[in-house]
């Protein structure tokens, strides 16, 4: 089977295009495809379907897991619809597991997708990592994300395990965790732990959290636009008066790759 390797700010994904939903592709099998040792080598996969004459993003993690929402997914997903001649370019709809997202596909330069809405949870939280400790926010963009303020972002240090988050019971399934260091007025710089990926080099979602955050932080109010840079590249977030994120930001197609393999084990 041939699939699709893409990216969005570096954070990539395996797409496999199956609109009459007729391919299963396992736990075991999708994280077998984005190991990065002897697969192809992905943050996560994109299975690009149909459900009810709409087209659906059915998305996993590297390990296989379901997650709701992916903010630069979507954004290589709708290029590749476009590019591949699926879709003409304009505004159209993607369903996700956190439900319908618009987006505005040109047939080259940046893509937006309107996020819907992001929500403070108002809840502090903290997360450790390499023995340091920092307070920080309980945002939700349609998936969790604990948020947290450094002076500089080196001093995280390597996110080689996932950082320890509490309280604990206000992430039953896990949490995405994005360190972020202000840099001016309307510019971040932010890294990310993804649950079920590991630290990746960009998070769609994890950037409207972060937008947010940053907005309560320093003791904003909406609406507000930041420039969010990532280790993968630069992003625009722009959260209205009634908390609606919409990301802007690049998506590339790079190659395409035979998955054959993985799927006869």
């Amino acid at each position: 089977m041939i699939a699709t390797y893409g990216h969005g700010t570096h954070n990539d994904f395996v797409l496999v295009f199956d609109p009459l939903n007729e391919h299963s592709i396992t736990t075991a099998q999708t994280a077998a495809i984005c190991n990065r040792e002897n697969g192809i080598g992905a943050d996560g996969l994109i299975r690009i379907i149909k459900r009810n004459d709409k087209w659906f993003m059915d998305y996993r993690n590297s390990d296989g897991s379901l997650a709701e929402m992916c903010g630069n997914g979507i954004r290589v997903m709708a290029r590749y619809l476009v590019e591949r001649g699926h879709q003409p370019e304009g505004i159209f709809a993607i369903d996700t597991r956190d439900g319908v997202k618009h987006l505005r596909v040109p047939l080259t330069d940046d893509i937006s997708v309107n996020m819907g809405q992001v929500s403070d949870e108002g809840e502090s939280i903290t997360a450790a990592t390499n023995g340091k400790i920092w307070n920080g926010y309980n945002i939700s963009v349609g998936n969790p994300h604990a948020v947290v303020f450094v002076d500089d972002i080196n001093e995280v240090g390597d996110l080689l395990d996932a950082p320890v988050v509490r309280p604990k019971d206000s992430y039953p399934e896990g949490v995405n965790v994005e360190f972020v260091e202000v840099t001016s007025d309307n510019e971040i710089s932010m890294r990310v732990y993804e649950r079920g990926s590991g630290e990746t080099q960009s998070c769609g979602t994890g950037t409207c959290a972060v937008a947010l955050a940053a907005t309560i932080h320093a003791n904003r109010k909406l609406p507000a636009t930041w420039i969010i840079n990532t280790p993968g590249g630069r992003l625009e977030v722009s959260i209205d008066g009634h908390s609606n994120a919409t990301l802007t930001g690049p998506a590339v197609l790079v190659k395409d790759v035979d998955i054959s393999r993985f799927l006869l084990e």
